[in-house]
């Protein structure tokens, strides 16, 4: 139970932290923090999250890591269903918090998309369903492969959070522009249940896509490695 409360409270944070940073912060006047701001928000949450709860339940946060490391054999098949549930009531949680904090607002509108992930007219640079399908399958696959690289027994020690932490980083500054960036069901879910509409109705690519994207990263670590 500690390692699924972990989950949960980590993926809160990383939905708090990335989600309410595009929200709040990304086009605050004059001084918003913009595309790169939003990007590192992502990458720091799980970054500090991986030092505070790495030793407790691994800092999945992301039910298509827990599949993936499940796939590379970190991750026992029992631990897996409760590991995912306990990531989606941390998002969703997350997503309650900040609708809370942006809707005291004036003007607040939270069907204009409250951070969800989209495609067509409603990706941020107006990136067809393949595309984003696409997308979201090899940027999770890579995430996967170097979240099982450095974590792996002859890796560096104690450096596994940075490297991954700054992977998330580079993952967002390349496909905001495609999906707004899951990489993440339970990302996705905590925000887009409360948007609403387009947000769920295109909610199940940013499940499908990245749960096969971390089968496929963790096939191919398998592949290149003797141990996992």
């Amino acid at each position: 139970m500690k390692k699924y409360g972990a989950e949960l409270i980590g993926t809160f944070w990383l939905v708090l932290g990335g989600c309410g940073s595009a929200v709040l912060a990304a086009a605050f006047p004059e001084l918003g923090i913009g595309l790169l701001g939003v990007a590192l928000a992502f990458g720091l949450t799980v970054l500090t999250m991986a030092y505070a709860i790495g030793h407790i339940s691994g800092c999945h946060l992301n039910p298509a890591v827990s599949v993936g490391l499940w796939a590379g054999g970190r991750l026992p098949g029992a631990q897996l269903l409760p590991y995912i549930f306990a990531q989606v009531v941390g998002g969703i949680a997350a997503g309650g918090v900040l609708y809370l904090i942006a809707s005291g607002k004036a003007g607040f509108d939270v069907t204009a998309g409250f951070a969800s992930n989209g495609y067509g007219e409603h990706s941020p640079g107006g990136y067809s369903l393949t595309a984003a399908l696409i997308c979201e399958v090899v940027m999770t696959a890579m995430f996967l492969f170097v979240i099982l690289g450095t974590t792996h027994d002859n890796a560096p020690k104690n450096f596994a959070p940075i490297a991954i932490g700054l992977c998330l980083t580079l993952i967002h500054l390349i496909s905001i522009p495609v999906t707004n960036t899951s990489v993440n069901p339970a990302r996705s879910t905590g925000v887009a249940l409360y948007a609403g509409g387009w947000a769920v109705s295109q909610l199940w690519l940013f499940w499908v896509a990245p749960i096969l994207g971390g089968l496929l990263g963790a096939v191919a670590h398998r592949v290149v490695t003797d141990k996992s």
